[in-house]
């Protein structure tokens, strides 16, 4: 980010980075959430085609979801993340921001310190989001019309109740959203910061757009590809069980091991292409936001 000619306290830097951070996840979800259901219904489907929820592809999936269960039921789920991606992005950039500050004062190469915050704040953004994110996946796996879904305060209470807030209740696949997380942030900041320092930075105000936009694109669609087998097992883990009543999916790496025995190596890719879909260009939502509502920031504050 260019010099703004201001000097602000460390703490208004901080503010400012928050306030960046939550709004780049609240544009971002709201624009990008039915893709990240339609991943979820593919991670959690069972490898039987005779069911009738089973979905070809993309295509395939909205048709059946908007025939079976409304234009809304696109949305379901969209509560959870809302209330957890405002903050946590706001966690994510602000932790990245600070992890990233600490490795270039310890003296660090700026590509290290970039790769080693992102991680960083991947696994500190994992920590506050995984409750979250066991409600949405409750909300996304219910297949019944948009009408008739469960609140997602009935959710959270329902789960709470029954299964509490440790590791069986709201913190269920904690371990694989640490895996997922780190594994993303730390592609995903190492990758853009470094290429912005590669990728020369055009005078044409367009131009620096696209360059953010095709660099970010590229961040988000690398960063994917890499965690998506912790993202499959956090959803098993968390998503409803073949068997009521049995707990198939346990703990990360195990459920990793048995999805790859059982349905083979692609089964860990399941729902890469909405994924892709939603964290490519979502992922240059949010750094393009966060940029942009950051230098304004400082510049105007």
């Amino acid at each position: 980010m260019g010099d703004t000619g201001k000097t602000h306290s460390a703490l208004k830097l901080s503010c400012m980075q928050f306030a960046a951070g939550g709004s780049a996840g609240l544009v971002e979800v709201s624009l990008m959430h039915p893709l990240d259901l339609i991943k979820t219904r593919f991670q959690i489907q069972s490898a039987t085609a005779g069911d009738p929820h089973y979905y070809t592809s993309v295509g395939d999936c909205m048709k059946k979801m908007y025939r079976a269960e409304g234009f809304f039921s696109f949305w379901k789920g969209i509560l959870p993340p809302i209330l957890s991606d405002t903050p946590k992005r706001a966690i994510k950039f602000l932790t990245f921001e600070q992890y990233k500050g600490i490795g270039l004062y310890l003296g660090a190469l700026p590509g290290i310190a970039f790769t080693a915050a992102g991680l960083c704040s991947g696994l500190t953004e994992a920590i506050f989001i995984n409750p979250f994110e066991v409600v949405k996946v409750k909300l996304q796996a219910q297949r019944g019309s948009y009408k008739d879904r469960q609140s997602t305060y009935s959710a959270a209470r329902e789960i709470l109740r029954a299964d509490g807030f440790g590791l069986r209740g709201l913190n269920k696949g904690l371990s694989a959203t640490l895996f997922r997380n780190g594994i993303f942030n730390m592609i995903y900041f190492g990758y853009y910061f470094n290429m912005k320092l590669i990728v020369p930075e055009p005078s044409d105000g367009r131009l620096e757009l696209l360059r953010r936009f095709v660099l970010g694109l590229s961040a988000g669609t690398l960063a994917s590809c890499a965690n998506i087998p912790f993202d499959v097992a956090k959803s098993r883990i968390q998503g409803p069980q073949p068997v009521p009543g049995q707990i198939k999916y346990k703990s990360t790496i195990p459920s990793v091991m048995m999805v790859y025995r059982e349905e083979g190596a692609r089964a860990l890719y399941k729902g890469l292409v909405p994924k892709v879909l939603r964290l490519g260009p979502g992922g240059a939502i949010l750094l393009i936001v966060y940029e942009y509502f950051y230098e304004w920031m400082r510049y105007n504050l």
